[in-house]
């Protein structure tokens, strides 16, 4: 059955997703510690004049909708946070977190309808 359901509202955390680099260690990725980008639902922000490896993107990528999402206090999802750069020899990390909840309605965010059981 289809309806319009009075409230399709669900939320995501947006995410802070930051290059973390051991003091001294030869990083080559390009980062460069403390730079960072956001997510906010489907919508990655970097800051002005700022990029990010492909490979460093593609070695976070599946796993921040996930992170954008509630999950079980004992899930290794709500408490490991950091990511490894996927070059074997760099050191740096990409530290994702939650920083704070945003609030979607489902008939905004897709053209399928709600089913309402």
């Amino acid at each position: 059955m289809t309806t319009n359901h009075p409230d399709d509202s669900f939320q995501l955390y947006d995410l802070r997703i930051e290059v973390i680099c051991p003091e001294g260690a030869r990083i080559l990725c390009g980062a460069k510690p403390g730079d960072y980008f956001t997510l906010q639902g489907e919508m990655l922000y970097l800051p002005p004049g700022q990029g990010i490896s492909i490979y460093s993107l593609a070695s976070v990528l599946p796993l921040l909708a996930a992170k954008q999402r509630p999950t079980h206090g004992n899930d290794w999802m709500s408490t490991d946070a950091e990511i490894a750069c996927p070059d074997p020899h760099c050191r740096s990390r990409l530290r994702i977190e939650r920083v704070g909840l945003r609030t979607f309605r489902h008939a905004e965010v897709t053209a399928v309808p709600l089913v309402v059981e």
